[in-house]
């Protein structure tokens, strides 16, 4: 790992108020053909913006869009923790 890595996690785990990057979309077939579709490809800059009550879902910001996304399916994807 080099000295400049930024921290990598899962989108759900990526805490509330901070932003990662899209490196890669862990999983095929229509799951991750359905997260494409919603934006997430690798590069693009997802924002984590709150929780349910619950826990789950977690409302993403996308590409001007927000969506929901439960953690089954946002544990696919991987993301590079930025410093926004």
């Amino acid at each position: 790992m080099s000295v400049f890595s930024r921290p990598r996690c899962s989108l759900e785990l990526l805490p509330v108020g901070c932003f990662g990057r899209v490196l890669k979309i862990m999983g095929e077939g229509i799951n991750a053909r359905r997260l494409m579709d919603l934006g997430l490809i690798p590069g693009t800059i997802v924002e984590s913006i709150r929780r349910s009550p619950s826990g789950d879902p977690t409302a993403y910001g996308i590409r001007g869009a927000v969506i929901a996304l439960r953690a089954e399916e946002s544990h696919l994807v991987l993301v590079e923790i930025e410093s926004q």
